[in-house]
């Protein structure tokens, strides 16, 4: 990692940078509907080549995504090769897309050194059909049908698939690939280890085209293996050698277009199904007898696999030609090293005191958010026009609000961490924040480089705004960077003030953007849409209102807040540095005294986000005749403005002389303004606070917040009270619309039906909530306790309720009578130690139950598990 510090480092140049899904993506879909799902559906993967990028099992590439290394599996009984991760589409899911497959990321560097990856992969047939059909005839009330409910998988009538990678070098890799028979049975299993080029010149862009051949001898010139001579003009020169005797299939990483679109001829003879219409079908013109290619495989066939027998197959990757120390001492030598490194390296990284269950969870998360990075090509100008090659993009593609019409500037060809590989396999601008702090544990050069790069031109739209995802770039998230940038510089030691000034001066245009595009009447209220949180409102808080309807968000206007409190830590950091930032941080703590007057009063309709008689911040519609209704539903719209709570370091009047003079003004002639400024007197000095919220709002709000019969679970706080047990309704132009509790998976189809933020616990709002009533409580220390929860008669303060939270969060994870609560009922929650050895990080998890929903790998936000098991940081380093 010292020796590979950025992202052209030797080290980083290969890595798990494949997609755990292509097909079905907005870069894949030049349909003029815009039906991503049905425009490249997974049906179609096997045999039409991609046009951004490449998916695969247990996969790596280089950076550019030129060259893939990955495996394929056939069990004797599936229609086709198992060359990806099957799910189904939004449509086609009773709750919206969903995998419906079993794997894991077991091990990972962030050098990539070292990876692991396992694949749980039926002996009986694959049963996709039964998958489609069930979940089709399910409801949105009932549970999702899963493989573990079909019947394949029992009696552990599976193979594990691992396979593994260990650098020799920073381009040498050694993968191995086991397969172990769990079953009763023999079982025949084909091991199929393939190695492709990405399909780069049959859009007209880019002509490069690399080529495959196989060594035979006399230029092999060593027995005992299979190689592989990979050229390419970017690349140079690759051999992938295979050891023992596979037989070496060749085709073309191109479509069949006669397959699949009925067309007269194809590009080639060998499309990119050649080598699953060889080993599945026996069609053996559908190969290279030439024995070259972009698209190569090692079939390698085991006829029956013994029950416990584990088989295994070596290759290498390097840009050595072969030689007797290809898979000599030397190998096993490189894959004990760097799995001792591994070891090493975690028992630095993990604390020390942490139990062993704790300790393989924190190393499970930092393994799935390593294996989620990957490489994200997409160039909206190009996709927008169309390529030369290929027939001319459809004009409804350009149209006034088609998506992402206006953000042809954004141009990314870049590793991106992911919040999930198969569900989430683009990267989302809220998430990618929550990602950088876990990251900074492991990779803080990573970590700050992501924070970064969503801020650079070729990301940041012209006017500032942050790219949401690719589904819409122009969706808001909420204003969360600035937050994460502060978090991992305090995680990289306070040293990296060079960091800091490159994302700070970036987010103060994104910041001007929030201002200008979001606060339409200067009242500093503010009206942010769905921010993230999908389907918590009454109605789609993204889309327009009826002509003179406007939406005053209790969560909008307290991101800003938020926003405006992590921009004047930055600015006070790095004035310590440069008085000349100085007077940004006067800038920033002015905003913020305005949204909190704001916040705090009557709206510009005389309508006001809190409620005076429930005790809670609530959203309010603006109506066309001046009248105005509070949106009555307690959820975490209403919670966040806790998050408006930052310490203002004591040493403000000796360090920064300008601030604190201007702040005494504000205090002598605008005192209404400086209420949110709180200070005391403790034995340690004098304190002071900026908090959003005064005290005897906080205690009502807290009240409600530590109920068990409201916000409180026993795995942390709802998104919705759980004493909305009857819908709340409104009606806009005769429109109605309601919201009622609901602590699983989302029974609405809004947003896709696939996301609910009516009861479950997420977890990135959880630890933000946890993390600012740690703050609140240095403030107030044991002058301010609440009970816990409410009605029990037990108090505590609140740096003890943020560690509550977190404790409540982490218990999602630790096993109680054996099992996780995040299993539920799915088949991870079996007593069988092939099923409970390995943890699913969901993406939300039930407000009741704490079952895991939603994405099941969302190693992304959800690695936040890691960080929370963690020692807290002191809120300023030592001796400053």
């Amino acid at each position: 990692m010292a020796e590979s510090p950025g992202a052209d480092g030797p080290w980083r140049l290969w890595g798990p940078y494949v997609s755990g899904r292509q097909w079905g993506t907005v870069r894949e879909d030049y349909t003029p509907g815009g039906d991503a799902w049905s425009a490249f559906p997974f049906d179609q993967a096997r045999a039409r080549a991609y046009r951004w990028g490449e998916d695969g099992l247990g996969a790596v590439c280089d950076r550019f995504g030129f060259l893939n290394l990955g495996v394929a599996l056939w069990n004797r009984r599936d229609p086709f090769l198992k060359e990806r991760l099957f799910g189904l589409t939004n449509g086609e899911g009773n709750h919206g897309e969903d995998a419906k497959e079993y794997w894991w990321a077991l091990d990972g560097t962030p050098s990539h050194s070292w990876m692991k990856w396992l694949y749980r992969y039926p002996q009986a047939e694959f049963p996709y059909e039964q998958l489609r059909t069930e979940n089709a005839r399910r409801g949105r009330e009932e549970r999702e049908y899963e493989l573990g409910d079909t019947g394949v998988l029992d009696e552990n009538r599976f193979f594990d698939v691992e396979v593994t990678y260990a650098k020799a070098g920073p381009d040498d890799l050694c993968m191995v690939v086991t397969a172990t028979n769990h079953g009763p049975d023999p079982a025949p299993l084909d091991l199929v280890p393939q190695v492709w080029f990405r399909n780069t010149w049959a859009w007209g862009w880019d002509r490069r085209r690399g080529t495959m051949t196989q060594l035979l001898p006399p230029t092999l010139a060593v027995g005992g293996l299979e190689s592989v001579e990979c050229e390419h003009g970017h690349l140079g020169r690759y051999h992938v050698s295979a050891e023992g005797s596979p037989e070496v299939l060749f085709c073309e990483n191109e479509s069949n277009l006669v397959e699949l679109f009925g067309a007269a001829s194809n590009p080639t003879a060998f499309t990119k199904d050649g080598v699953d219409r060889r080993i599945v079908h026996g069609d053996t013109t559908a190969v290279n007898p030439r024995r070259e290619g972009t698209k190569a495989a090692f079939w390698y066939s085991f006829d029956a696999v013994a029950p416990g027998e584990t088989v295994e197959v070596r290759l290498r990757l390097s840009p050595q030609a072969p030689s007797k120390g290809t898979f000599g001492p030397g190998y096993d030598a490189v894959l004990r090293d760097r799995r001792e490194e591994a070891d090493e390296f975690y028992d630095a990284v993990i604390h020390r005191d942490l139990g062993e269950s704790d300790r393989h969870l924190a190393r499970r998360a930092y393994a799935g958010l390593l294996w989620t990075k990957q490489l994200y090509r997409y160039d909206v100008r190009q996709w927008l026009g169309g390529d030369p090659e290929t027939e001319p993009a459809p004009e409804s593609r350009q149209a006034r609000g088609a998506r992402n019409v206006t953000w042809s500037h954004l141009s990314l060809a870049d590793v991106i961490s992911m919040p999930d590989e198969w569900e989430y396999p683009w990267f989302a601008a809220w998430d990618l924040a929550f990602h950088a702090i876990p990251l900074a544990h492991v990779d803080p050069e990573f970590a700050k480089e992501q924070l970064v790069l969503m801020c650079r031109e070729w990301s940041m739209h012209p006017n500032g705004q942050l790219p949401a995802y690719e589904w819409a770039f122009g969706d808001v998230n909420p204003p969360v960077h600035a937050w994460a940038a502060w978090h991992v510089y305090r995680l990289d030691g306070y040293r990296d003030q060079g960091f800091l000034v490159r994302v700070f001066t970036k987010l103060l245009l994104n910041f001007s953007w929030w201002v200008n595009r979001k606060d339409s009447s200067g009242s500093n209220l503010f009206e942010g849409g769905f921010l993230g949180m999908d389907n918590i409102g009454l109605f789609d808080r993204s889309a327009e209102l009826p002509p003179g309807y406007r939406l005053e968000q209790s969560d909008a206007t307290s991101w800003m807040a938020f926003y405006c409190q992590q921009m004047f830590k930055i600015a006070l950091e790095l004035s310590r540095h440069d008085p000349a930032w100085e007077d940004a941080a006067t800038k920033f703590l002015e905003h913020f005294l305005s949204i909190a007057q704001a916040m705090n009063s009557f709206g510009s309709h005389d309508a006001a986000l809190w409620d005076e008689e429930d005790g809670f911040y609530y959203d309010v519609l603006l109506r066309p005749d001046g009248s105005s209704e509070p949106m009555r539903v307690p959820s975490m719209v209403g919670l966040l403005p806790i998050l408006g709570s930052t310490d203002v370091p004591s040493w403000i009047a000796e360090e920064t002389p300008d601030l604190t003079a201007r702040l005494r003004w504000l205090q002598k002639r605008r005192p209404d303004l400086t209420l949110p400024l709180l200070t005391r007197s403790t034995p340690e000095g004098r304190r002071m606070l900026l908090s959003l919220v005064d005290r005897p709002r906080l205690v009502r709000i807290l009240e409600r917040m530590f109920d068990h019969d409201q916000f409180l679970s026993a795995y942390g706080i709802r998104s919705l009270s759980a004493a909305v047990k009857e819908e709340v309704w409104t009606s806009v132009e005769g429109q109605s619309s309601s919201v009622v509790y609901e602590p699983g998976e989302s029974r609405t189809g809004m947003f896709g039906g696939n996301s609910n933020w009516r009861g479950p616990i997420w977890f990135p709002v959880n630890v933000l909530l946890a993390d600012k009533l740690r703050t609140l409580g240095r403030f107030f220390g044991d002058d301010l306790t609440i009970e816990v929860p409410k009605g029990s008669g037990r108090r505590i303060n609140l740096v003890q309720a943020a560690d509550l939270i977190d404790d409540s969060l982490v218990n999602l994870f630790r096993p109680v009578d054996g099992r996780r609560p995040a299993d539920g009922q799915r088949i991870e929650a079996s007593d069988d130690p092939l099923w409970r050895d390995h943890v699913t990080f969901n993406e939300y998890f039930d407000g009741d139950t704490g079952e895991g929903l939603g994405a099941t790998h969302q190693t992304g936000w959800t690695a936040l598990v890691a960080h929370l098991l963690h020692p807290r940081l002191p809120p300023s380093p030592p001796g400053r």
